[in-house]
Parts: structure tokens; sequence; C-alpha cells
């Protein structure tokens, strides 16, 4: 597929992430009004209320875009989501009989305030980026073996859904209970050992009952689309906590998403296959299409007062050992429900140098081997005022398809009241 045209002209370039192709959904405000849905196209936003209450959008005689966010969408299926997509690739294409009425329904993006574009209703985190696991063995475990269930199902634990921020919302340090190796009884305080994790989020659009199971490829068709995600880790915090249950406090006080939902459908062209297995995967979870993606992965850090931003990792979400529709599928067997707006983070995404390692744990190996940033200033783990970017590109011929950035700049802890 090439570039599709649109007379949004800012839409028309190769690098631009909101092309024709892209067509992302989220929720924007502008001056006063009230947060509503909106598509990007270039640099201007579409008012989905407006587009409805025109008619320029009718999907039925369901209002479907009265609410700040897209489940009503989500939760009406696969046909629905293709029928807007190919309406509103109609209204933006080049020569369109519609720009007339559309021009008055768009608002720049740089006016706009965005918000999280879908209720979430459940958070499950997984633990699928073979180098990844590989490298937390090394450093946890002195080898990179990986647990004897690794290569066979998607590991994965329940996350906390009232902990999911958009883009741009302040993180603020935790407060937990610790133990230094050496201590014989544990701490309370700030956060020491403060990583980011890169990874994709999948969006469940359709869900199924409680004591069902599904196929990948239905899980496939449930996926409505993807965003970023930056699952922020408390390791001193995870550490002390996590066996035998695994992760609680050390994950539980904030994961960021990127403000726009790039449909599944926008990325069909770049679908690719999971990497060829060690060990046969039983036959729930084999695939019958490709079940990753080509998008290109980056994250950047600035630290508060500096104008210098540092390029600390480029990987690709290709890297990963077990799709969405395979996680979502292992989600699902066992007869747990899906719900509309579930979320599903894909686990860590790191390549095999360390230039491509998707966490600080492994970038500065816990701590032992700081890094320096342009700025000079070297870190191990993240500090109060650093502001961390996530950015996701998927590259065809002569376009891309952006994500749009995914930012949290870390906000120093509360008061220990408890100590105090």
């Amino acid at each position: 597929m090439t570039l599709l045209k649109s007379w949004v002209t800012s839409a028309n370039t190769a690098d631009h992430p909101f092309p024709l192709n892209n067509l992302p959904y989220g929720v924007f405000s502008t001056g006063e009004d009230d947060p509503r849905c909106g598509v990007a196209i270039g640099d201007m936003i579409l008012d989905m209320a407006q587009a409805e209450a025109t008619g320029l959008i009718t999907l039925g005689e369901t209002a479907y875009f009265d609410v700040p966010f897209w489940n009503e969408v989500m939760e009406d299926g696969p046909a629905l989501w293709s029928a807007l997509r190919k309406r509103l690739t109609a209204i933006f294409a080049e020569g369109s009989a519609d720009q007339a009425a559309a021009e008055a329904l768009l608002v720049a993006r740089a006016d706009a305030e965005l918000y999280m574009p879908f209720l979430v209703a459940e958070y499950t985190d997984f633990y699928a980026g073979r180098q990844h696991a590989e490298n937390m063995g090394a450093i946890l475990r002195g080898g990179p073996e990986l647990p004897a269930n690794w290569l066979h199902i998607p590991i994965g634990y329940n996350g906390r859904a009232s902990s999911v921020v958009v883009s741009g919302t302040p993180v603020r340090r935790p407060l937990g209970q610790m133990k230094a190796p050496d201590a014989e009884m544990p701490s309370f305080g700030p956060c020491k050992r403060l990583d980011i994790e890169l990874e994709l989020g999948a969006v469940v659009g359709t869900g199924c009952d409680v004591g069902s199971n599904i196929t990948t490829e239905q899980a496939d068709d449930m996926i409505f689309g993807y965003v970023l995600l930056n699952d922020w880790s408390a390791r001193d915090i995870q550490a002390w906590e996590y066996q035998p249950l695994g992760p609680f406090q050390g994950k539980a006080f904030g994961t960021s998403i990127s403000p726009w939902i790039v449909t599944k459908e926008a990325l069909e062209p770049f679908r690719t296959s999971v990497p060829p297995r060690d060990h046969k995967l039983l036959p729930y979870l084999t695939e019958s299409k490709p079940g990753l993606y080509d998008i290109e992965l980056e994250v950047l850090m600035q630290p508060e007062g500096s104008e210098t931003t540092t390029a600390l990792t480029k990987t690709n979400y290709s890297r990963m050992y077990y799709s969405a529709a395979q996680q979502l599928t292992h989600h699902a067997v066992g007869g747990c429900g899906m719900t509309p707006g579930d979320l599903l983070g894909s686990g860590t995404i790191s390549g095999p140098t360390k230039t491509e390692y998707g966490s600080l744990m492994e970038m500065g190996w816990a701590g032992k081997e700081p890094f320096t940033l342009d700025s000079g200033e070297q870190r191990s783990w993240l500090e109060d005022g650093d502001t961390m970017t996530l950015r996701g590109n998927a590259r065809g011929k002569g376009y891309t398809i952006g994500f749009g950035d995914c930012v949290g700049q870390i906000l120093p802890a509360l008061k220990d009241q408890f100590n105090s």
C-alpha cells in the first residue's frame, strides 16, 4: 500500500504520523468545551460528535459519539469498525464531495487537549518479550535461562485499570516497603529504583462471556486497536514483594498510554510472523495468520531543566514471542470473561543489543552499569523531574502510521506521613 492522498494537505507527507492511511481515534477538547471523540488527520482533528449531529457520519439509529470515549463503537464489533473507517476515508480522500462539510468540523491538534481515548475495563500485563525475559534472568538469577513455562504460555498478571493514565499525565514516585539485600528488616519510603517498560497495548473491542473460550482467530477479531504503553515499575518495591504471587504495589501506581488508538485495520499492511519456536505450542495457541506487526519503537529521556533529549533505545514490536491474539486467547481459555475496554500490555519489548533494551533495569544492568545521557548526566534509574517519551511508527511505502507520543514526567514522592 502507498500513501493515500487527502485534501487535508498536512496529511500528505511521508513522515507525518497521521496520514489518511491511519485515522486514529482519540478524545479531545478545546477551550471550555466538554471532551468529545475525535479522529486525527494530518495536523487536524475531526469533531466526531458534531459530525454525527450534522449527519456527516451516520452509523444507524444509534448515537455513538455523544460520549467522551470510544467504547460505544468498540462494543458493536468489526463490521461497524470497518464501515466507520470506510466512511472516514471517503470523507477525507482527495476530491471528496464532503470536503466543505468536514472542513467546518476540523480543529487544530495544536489547540486541543487530549484525554483517555477509552474507558479501561480491566488491565493485564504480560511478560512476552524473550530478550527482556532472558535479560531479567541474567540480572536476577545469574543466567539467561527462562522459567520452565515461558516457552509454552504467555505469562501475565492482572494489573490496575484505575492506574492507567493518558500521555502527559505526571506520574508520582511511589512510596512502599522494600528490603536491601544486606538489611535485617525491610524499610519504608520512596522508591529508589524507578523504571519504565516499553510496551504496546492491545485494546479489546468486543468481549466474551465468563465460562467460554476463544480461538486465536476470534481473539484477533476482538482487538479494536493498539496504543503505546509505559508500565512504570518500582523495582525495589517489586523485588521485595513479588515472591510468591508476583507484582503488586511495584506496578500499581501508574501505567501511561498514548492518546490515540491506532486501529488494527490501519496496521494490516505491517503484519509479520512471530519468531520460530523452541517447542511447538499447544493447538489452542496456534495462529492462522501472522500475529505481530513491524512497528519501530523508541524511548527518549529528558532531565528536568535540560533542553537535551537522549534517545535511549530503538527496537521493534516484531521482537515479541507471543502476539496479542495469543495473549488474549490464553487469558480467556480457562473461562475468564473478557470485556470491551480491556487493555493487554504486551510485556517489555527488547532486542538483542543494549541499544534495543526496553527498560532501565536492562540498560543499566540493575544499576551496575550507569549510562550517560547526551546532556552529560548519568542515570541508572529515573530521577524526579525526568520526562520519558515513547514513540512508535510503522513505515510503509511513502507513508507512516504513528501512534502519537506517550509522555510522562516523574513527580517527587508524597511526604512520608507514617514516619514523620
